[in-house]
């Protein structure tokens, strides 16, 4: 295959995702519903967050959540252990992200009709999901300070493409070089206006004002819906 007919092929693909998600947002906007797509490498604790969130603001805040995995249920078992009300894996089977098509076909079969927040858990990566459109309203991306604080210059289009960066596990902070300083800056420098928080799920420090933030980004949505 040549890289002309390859690129086509590739923009054929991504054209048919837009179109799909277009759908799909267009659907939860009439809901009232807030998407959010939520991005990371492995480990940097999507899962983690998600089951804090569940414990604090289960209540508070009425939720779905989709859970991307590349083989496994496990992080969708875990958010419904957790207290998730309602909880859908997607397994890739090796694909390295989620596409539209794949969201689509769940939501067509879960009642959203009492949902205020859905959150999409995308697969451990930082770099594919970055091209691909769900249908949210913005992406979220998490990173830890068990990471490198260069990450945003290493993959700039995520960082550039998403609304809201979240740092987590700044408990350890000190324990690593992770400079909280130099990765804001970094990410400033490639998106200048990206919301940050900066929070621990473990200990929970932070989480007041991630949590006011999403409840409040999540009624300007239903108010929007409303005129």
């Amino acid at each position: 295959m040549s890289m002309s007919e390859k690129i086509k092929i590739e923009k054929k693909v991504l054209s048919e995702n837009d179109r799909l998600a277009g759908e799909i947002r267009a659907k939860l906007t009439a809901g009232g519903i807030l998407a959010l797509n939520l991005v990371s490498s492995p480990g940097s604790g999507k899962t983690s967050l998600l089951e804090r969130i569940l414990k604090d603001m289960g209540d508070k805040l009425r939720m779905a959540l989709v859970a991307g995995d590349v083989q496994t249920e496990n992080d969708a078992e875990r958010l419904a252990r957790a207290g998730g009300r309602v909880v859908r894996p997607i397994v890739t089977g090796g694909a390295c992200h989620l596409d539209a098509r794949m969201v689509g076909r769940v939501l067509e079969k879960l009642d959203l009709s009492d949902t205020e927040v859905l959150v999409i858990e995308n697969v451990g990566n930082l770099v594919c999901p970055s091209s691909y459109d769900l249908g949210e309203d913005m992406k979220v991306v998490l990173i830890s300070t068990t990471e490198g604080d260069d990450k945003p210059l290493k993959y700039p289009s995520m960082f550039r493409r998403s609304s809201v960066m979240i740092i987590n596990k700044i408990d350890l902070l000190g324990h690593s070089d992770f400079d909280i300083n130099r990765v804001r800056e970094n990410a400033r420098t490639i998106n200048a206006d990206l919301e940050i928080f900066e929070l621990s799920c473990r200990t929970g420090e932070g989480l007041d004002a991630w949590y006011a933030w999403l409840i409040d980004t999540a009624a300007k949505k239903r108010k929007d819906r409303n005129r």
